[in-house]
């Protein structure tokens, strides 16, 4: 997997057109790497998919959220995190002050794995370059990553979300915040342990917004 970071960050600064070229539209790429993605036969999951979910958003965003797969209701309609959790995702991005279509929503894997089980390794590596080619051209300040799959998936690691959430990482040079994935939080039943898991979302997501705006001429 570091390997093929390696060859489409070489690619990137070669400036292969499937890259987002410096002052160029990222649109362009986007459409074609859709078009790639909604054609894909590159691991199981598409045998059992109803709709790929290639994700959706701003071309410039200031925020990529990245979770693990598409869920049912994603999968019934294409597009990423419009379920319970995907509302719960809304009101988190309105409470940052921004609106979904300013910031861009993706998964690790473009289909959905069979009863939302977690994506296996070989599917992650057949599908992990779309998402690489997704960040080289939308090029945003930060990545957030909801839950350990996603965070451990990217990174090639097996951190605890509890233990690493909140922390300042870099995925191919960009920073990176790990948080906890939305239906972490809707599975919870005690009120206490419900309000704990928002406030640390939230704090992440302060943090988050820090970057943002450090990050500004």
């Amino acid at each position: 997997m570091n390997e093929l970071r390696e060859i489409l960050k070489f690619y990137g600064e070669m400036g292969a057109e499937f890259l987002h070229l410096p002052g160029g539209d990222p649109r362009a790429g986007l459409a074609e790497l859709n078009r790639e993605i909604l054609q894909c036969r590159r691991c199981r999951l598409h045998e059992g998919k109803t709709h790929y979910v290639p994700g959706e958003g701003s071309n410039r965003p200031g925020i990529v959220f990245v979770g693990e797969g598409p869920g049912e209701t994603e999968d019934q309609f294409g597009r990423p995190f419009i379920g319970k959790a995907g509302q719960l995702l809304d009101k988190i991005i309105q409470k940052m002050g921004l609106e979904r279509d300013a910031v861009f929503i993706t998964n690790v894997v473009k289909c959905r794995p069979p009863n939302n089980r977690e994506p296996m390794k070989d599917e992650v590596d057949a599908c992990l370059p779309y998402l690489l080619r997704q960040l080289a051209a939308l090029r945003p300040r930060v990545i957030v990553c909801l839950g350990k799959v996603a965070l451990n998936n990217m990174l090639g690691t097996s951190h605890s979300m509890g233990r690493i959430r909140g922390q300042l990482l870099s995925f191919n040079g960009i920073p990176l915040v790990p948080t906890y994935h939305p239906a972490f939080i809707l599975h919870k039943k005690d009120k206490d342990e419900i309000s704990k898991a928002k406030w640390e979302v939230w704090e992440d997501m302060q943090k988050v917004l820090a970057l943002i705006a450090s990050d500004r001429p």
